[in-house]
């Protein structure tokens, strides 16, 4: 199975816009895209603003949104407590099992994590779990300001740990006019972290679909995330 498992150092980097994108500008290349978001909190899957609503969008995928997002839940929390409030628990065994109806359905798969790579998704799992249990290489999505080298490389090291693969990191969000941190952290990350960075995207005034196209074909390296991954695009 190609495809990959887009996780962040936070909530909030960025990791939908950059998913759905790369969905976009991929199927544009000619590839067989499918997207999975697995747990989502917070908002109904069928709002047009919700994370499994956009990935839809730009990835065409014919999907549905319970296919797309088996498990979902009212309150903006990570899944775990949010599932608990409901009286819902989720098992590792049970994502996977929605996985596995899915994942031959499309040459390649972008999957959304949530939140951070150490986020609770169930009782006894977390993110770093089904990333495992996945086996999809892992792509980083950080913001670009003072803190985020520490967020990096805590997340890659932590990743590294458990032996899986991080095909690299892209810096979502950069300002109009970048201050001194902005300016240094993409060498500091690459020299501290040993991951190529695949892109560095600015700061989206609109949410746009137009828009999140515009700023993965114009500032993700995409041939270079493929080719990290053995693809030849």
């Amino acid at each position: 199975m190609n495809g990959i498992f887009v996780t962040g150092t936070d909530t909030n980097v960025g990791k939908t816009i950059i998913s759905s994108g790369l969905a976009a500008v991929l199927k544009e290349k000619g590839i067989d895209v499918g997207v999975f978001k697995p747990l989502l909190s917070g908002i109904s899957r069928e709002d047009p603003a919700s994370d499994t609503s956009l990935l839809k969008q730009l990835s065409k995928t014919s999907l549905s949104y319970e296919e797309i997002t088996p498990f979902a839940f009212k309150e903006p929390l990570a899944p775990y407590v949010a599932g608990k409030l409901e009286g819902k628990y989720v098992t590792l065994e049970e994502v996977i099992s929605h996985w596995e109806k899915i994942r031959r359905k499309h040459e390649f798969f972008i999957v959304e994590g949530a939140g951070g790579i150490s986020v609770p998704l169930g009782e006894r799992f977390l993110v770093s779990d089904l990333i495992k249990a996945m086996q999809l290489p892992l792509v980083i999505v950080a913001r670009p300001n003072l803190g985020t080298v520490n967020h990096l490389f805590l997340t890659v090291q932590y990743a590294k740990s458990l032996g899986l693969p991080v095909a690299g990191v892209l810096i979502n969000g950069i300002s109009d006019h970048p201050d001194l941190a902005e300016k240094t952290n993409p060498a500091l990350i690459e020299e501290l972290c040993g991951v190529p960075i695949l892109g560095i995207t600015p700061k989206l005034k609109e949410v746009t679909i137009e828009n999140i196209q515009k700023i993965v074909r114009e500032h993700i390296d995409v041939p270079l995330l493929l080719n990290e991954m053995g693809i030849r695009s």
